[in-house]
């Protein structure tokens, strides 16, 4: 884990990101380390109980899919902060088979596996901002953010 004060900048705004851990995903066990890693970000920066709830949530789903569909990769977390405003930014980076139709990957119940097909579209609904870029041969990447 890295404490660091730096300016970052998303969607055209500058912030600082005071915190980043990146977690190596390569069993079911380090999914359930993201889960927690998290949530004690979430706590940390005042998320209440519903939002720390979703972000988690959110952050099983990519976690999984990272582990499922990508074959393993890295999830980074970061704090973000502008004045009063707090934030989790997570991403998700794997170099598996990559997304051919992002599209079509977001709606709920699509699935290239045994799961329930929710958990792309399912992360996008619980985040603030999602972002996904994947590129078939070399892998997705997945950012999300929650504000406070």
């Amino acid at each position: 884990m890295k404490l660091q004060i730096k300016l970052v900048r998303l969607n055209g705004v500058l912030w600082t990101m005071q915190k980043s851990e990146t977690i190596l995903i390569q069993s079911s066990t380090d999914v359930v380390l993201v889960r927690q890693a998290v949530r004690q970000f979430a706590v940390e920066i005042g998320f209440g109980l519903v939002d720390q709830t979703k972000i988690v949530t959110a952050a099983s789903e990519l976690a999984r899919n990272t582990l499922d569909y990508g074959g393993g990769g890295t999830a980074k977390l970061e704090t973000l902060l502008e004045g009063r405003r707090r934030g989790l930014r997570l991403t998700f980076e794997d170099q598996g088979p990559g997304i051919l139709d992002i599209e079509l990957a977001l709606k709920d119940g699509f699935t290239t596996g045994s799961g329930l097909g929710m958990g792309l579209g399912g992360a996008k609904r619980l985040a603030s901002e999602f972002e996904i870029q994947s590129v078939v041969g070399e892998g997705t990447r997945v950012t999300i953010v929650r504000w406070k």
